[in-house]
């Protein structure tokens, strides 16, 4: 049964990846386990609020909070699940402090699902990827969300754009271009207005931008459109920020 009070301000809030149904019990990790216990100085019988992505939020109660483990019986749902916009962020890899960032951003700003792509200016970079997903955890978990975008593995550019292809049906991309000139002309706006209700997919390049054959290839490529981030040259984090915003306004849930 759903709560009429969706707002639960002030509660702590923890994505769990078991189940949750009206009395379900779960128990929390380590990590969380420390969290309630030494760091929020949580007691048995006190109340937060949990989600898994996929049964909505529930407000729970901490049956048992000792040395050893924490467990927690969901009670109420407060919010029905919900999904962001099909919207899917590719991004070259960046440095580790930035790129903790991208990920945090890209997820309180409602992407599906994150792929770092290999291209020809890629800086090289080694993924920890329990640290992105923590990081892409802590964000969903402080901005009120009811998902966590999936995180894919690294890929080749030449291999993504035929992923993205293979798709049905076919996903556009928004690729930013440095040379697609003026910001959101006419008809760049009615273009990307257009994939209202389509499965779309961003393209960030790297610090060096993309190879002239790169480009080539991307505007070649059918239901693609290479949009202009302005009269600056962006980081490849801001770049990320800036072009989520325009699709959320145009095509997401900001609308």
């Amino acid at each position: 049964m759903a709560s009429t009070d969706n707002k639960m301000t002030g509660k702590i809030r923890l994505y769990i990846s078991e189940d949750l149904n009206e009395n379900r019990n779960c128990t929390l990790n380590k990590s969380q386990h420390h969290y309630l216990r030494n760091v929020m100085r949580c007691q048995p019988g006190e109340h937060i609020l949990v989600f898994n992505g996929r049964d909505g939020e529930w407000l729970a109660e901490i049956s048992k909070l000792d040395k050893k483990s924490a467990l927690i019986q969901a009670q109420i749902q407060t919010r029905l699940q919900t999904f962001a916009p099909d919207i899917h962020m590719l991004f070259a890899p960046v440095k580790k402090a930035r790129l903790d960032y991208m990920v945090q951003k890209a997820t309180e700003m409602g992407a599906a699902s994150l792929t770092p792509v290999l291209t020809q200016y890629t800086q090289k970079a080694r993924l920890n990827y329990e640290r992105l997903k923590a990081n892409m955890v802590e964000a969903a978990e402080q901005c009120n969300l009811l998902q966590v975008p999936q995180l894919n593995d690294p890929i080749d550019l030449e291999l993504a754009l035929e992923k993205l292809s293979e798709t049905l049906p076919s996903r556009s991309l928004v690729f930013c271009d440095e040379g697609a000139g003026p910001i959101l002309t006419k008809a760049s706006r009615q273009a990307l207005e257009a994939m209202n209700n389509k499965p779309v997919a961003i393209l960030i390049g790297p610090e060096g931008g993309f190879s002239p054959a790169e480009r080539q290839k991307l505007h070649n490529r059918p239901d693609t459109l290479a949009i202009s981030l302005g009269p600056r040259i962006l980081r490849a984090d801001t770049a990320l920020v800036a072009a989520l915003s325009l699709c959320q306004m145009t095509l997401g849930d900001w609308v």
